[in-house]
């Protein structure tokens, strides 16, 4: 591409669409002309959606109040994450944003709980995090910055809301900014003949729209980065075999909990995501172990209100194209790739790449080099996040079905294994370069899934086991009398609610 960029044209709306025209028409700032196409007629993935905290610095970006966003959305607050029958049934576990403890010397907290369940000593690990403690009694605030000594300055939280309405009222803030919207379908993309680049599409009406640079947010079809360029997947289902989805709404139920949660069942897993007017629920599974009737009736019977609709039935291949940028195109969504929303990893994916794009964007005649340095960065994004969902499958002590026998005897890709063995060792976990998910993540899910190293670190050895027994009941008294004082999260989120509606 040797000519300057005056154009973009997005390809697709939905969450990816306008999240993505949202960030450009805020940064960009006019720079570009940014149009977007998309039909009414076909439909988006779109559900209630559970996101992590880095959803907050999108937000932030784009100068948008969190009150008025929760409002727009119907959203609610999230302090982590609940894992119901995981490592095996019966057991559960909660992987909270945010700190565990405090360290004490050289060592994290995680250490020296490891040392006391050696002893048969050790406090319940969740009572070392405001963000896990605060979660059984469904109590909720924002973090206190100006308490900076309390548990209450370190609550981490993230949000879970209507995918729809968010990308309805991103829409809104998009246009208000410039960006143009078409409606219309594309029959066509056309690749100029010289070089291979995209030179427009056509839309079946016969509207040409040609652009300079293209975003693909079609979803799966990838209809210009795979369609037109052919740039090839890579298929991950030999590490991660669900391929299926069902997702359905139910009626709002009095236990409204400020975490996801996701239950193991026999050949896949049920999220549910508590929302102001309804529940988001969904069974991800396996074809290849369970039929499509089986995951509903087992979808179906594990509501906790009524069913408000027929379920939406999304199939997947999960994995990743093998590039994220193809000559002038980049792909940002589903149109990108998949990956289960175990984790809830989904929007931060468009958001990660939406900014790294406004980072490495080309000019005129040096685009090989931003291209290249996109593509690395999201290759590692993208296989990191892979190595952690995989996690919670391959560590396991379940051996009740096939399927939970195939995801505990699978060989891991070698990044994986490396940091499942280093922990297994003396608990030590280390986060490489800029990958998404830090090492008070791993060690949760890892300690919530049965990963008990063999030892604890040597340097455990240098406070004396009264001195550690005491330094964890005093975190884990601390933790308790903040969460004593905050309030439920329903009676929290009402008082915004309820700000919004009252005359000015």
């Amino acid at each position: 591409m040797q000519q300057q960029i005056k154009k973009i044209l997005i390809v697709g709306g939905g969450s990816a669409g306008w999240m993505s025209a949202a960030l450009f028409a805020r940064l960009f700032n006019g720079l570009y002309e940014i149009t977007l196409v998309e039909s009414e007629e076909i439909g988006t993935i779109g559900v209630g959606e559970a996101t992590i905290p880095a959803i907050k610095k999108y937000n932030e970006l784009l100068g948008i109040d969190e009150d008025e966003f929760l409002r727009e959305t119907k959203g609610s607050f999230k302090l982590g994450i609940q894992f119901v029958d995981w490592w095996r049934k019966g057991e559960s576990y909660i992987h909270g944003f945010g700190v565990i403890g405090q360290d004490l010397g050289w060592l994290r907290c995680h250490h020296y709980w490891l040392r006391m369940k050696e002893l048969g000593r050790a406090p319940d690990f969740a009572s070392l995090s405001i963000n896990t403690a605060a979660c059984a009694p469904n109590k909720f605030m924002r973090a206190r910055p100006d308490m900076k000594d309390s548990p209450l300055a370190h609550i981490a939280h993230a949000f879970h809301f209507d995918a729809g309405l968010y990308a309805r009222y991103l829409r809104r803030y998009a246009e208000a900014r410039g960006v143009e919207r078409v409606e219309g379908r594309i029959g066509k993309v056309n690749l100029r003949s010289d070089d291979g680049y995209v030179k427009s599409v056509s839309l079946v009406d016969g509207r040409e729209i040609e652009a300079d640079f293209f975003i693909d947010c079609s979803g799966f079809r990838g209809l210009v980065i795979e369609q037109a360029l052919m740039t090839g997947y890579e298929d991950w289902t030999h590490w991660l075999p669900c391929d299926r989805a069902l997702a359905v709404p139910c009626a709002r139920s009095e236990n409204f909990t400020p975490y996801t949660r996701s239950t193991a069942h026999s050949a896949g897993w049920q999220w549910r995501i508590p929302l102001q007017h309804r529940t988001g629920n969904g069974h991800v599974f396996s074809g290849r172990f369970m039929d499509e009737e089986e995951a509903e009736r087992i979808l179906l019977s594990n509501l906790d209100g009524q069913q408000l609709a027929e379920p939406n039935r999304i199939r997947f291949v999960t994995g990743k194209r093998r590039k994220l940028w193809n000559r002038n195109c980049v792909a940002i969504g589903l149109a990108s790739g998949f990956l289960e929303p175990l984790e809830s990893t989904s929007l931060h994916l468009i958001q990660s790449a939406a900014t790294r794009l406004v980072r490495l964007m080309p000019d005129a005649g040096n685009e090989e080099a931003n291209r290249a340095e996109f593509n690395r960065q999201a290759d590692f994004e993208y296989e990191r996040i892979r190595d952690f969902i995989i996690l919670h499958y391959k560590a396991t002590a379940r051996d009740d079905s096939p399927f939970w026998n195939h995801c505990r005897t699978m060989e891991v890709p070698d990044t994986l294994r490396r940091k499942m063995e280093l922990f297994a060792a003396n608990g030590r976990i280390f986060r490489e370069d800029e990958e998404l998910f830090a090492e008070e993540s791993w060690i949760q899910v890892l300690l919530g899934q049965g990963v008990i190293p063999k030892s604890p670190d040597p340097l455990v050895r240098v406070q004396p086991d009264g001195e550690i027994e005491r330094y964890l009941s005093n975190i884990a008294t601390v933790v308790a009398k903040c969460v004593a004082v905050m309030p439920g999260h329903d009676a929290y989120l009402e008082r915004i609610v309820a700000a919004g509606t009252r005359p000015s």
